[in-house]
């Protein structure tokens, strides 16, 4: 027997399928996505070389792509400087990237690099995506073997 749904059932059903079908298209996105620094994974309490490294940054704005350049030096594990290089694409992202570099010493220079949980600087959320990054790159690169 073949059943006719009405139209105030098919909006039900549309409204209920919508963020299914969209979640699920979300996650076969996502799975896909790696960078080389999170295929690079790195033990917590790792131990690293003492020195200077530098690594890009990326993450996703409103308004596109972007990027920064992260350099730290370290010593027994501990972030003694850090600086950070901005490139923005347009003058928001170049106020919240010079507001992320501005404050960011104040965050991991005198930190243990396992323990940087940098999530919003001055404001900008964002640009931790980018320096969470380059972090990942940096330890992969200074970890001891």
């Amino acid at each position: 027997m073949t059943r006719m749904m009405t139209g105030r059932a098919r909006t039900t059903a549309a409204r209920v399928a919508a963020p299914i079908g969209a979640t699920a298209a979300l996650l076969g996105t996502l799975t896909g996505c790696s960078t080389a620094a999170a295929e690079a994974e790195v033990p917590i309490d790792a131990s690293y070389r003492d020195g200077t490294y530098q690594a890009n940054g990326t993450y996703e704005s409103p308004n596109g792509s972007e990027n920064i350049i992260v350099l730290i030096e370290l010593e027994n594990d501990i972030v003694t400087d850090v600086e950070i290089t901005t490139n923005p694409n347009n003058p928001t992202t170049a106020n919240y990237q010079g507001q992320f570099a501005d404050g960011i010493g104040d965050i991991v220079i005198g930190e243990d690099i396992d323990t940087l949980d940098v999530t919003v600087v001055a404001g900008s959320s964002l640009t931790s995506n980018g320096f969470r990054e380059a972090i990942a790159a940096i330890k992969a690169e200074a970890v001891e073997s």
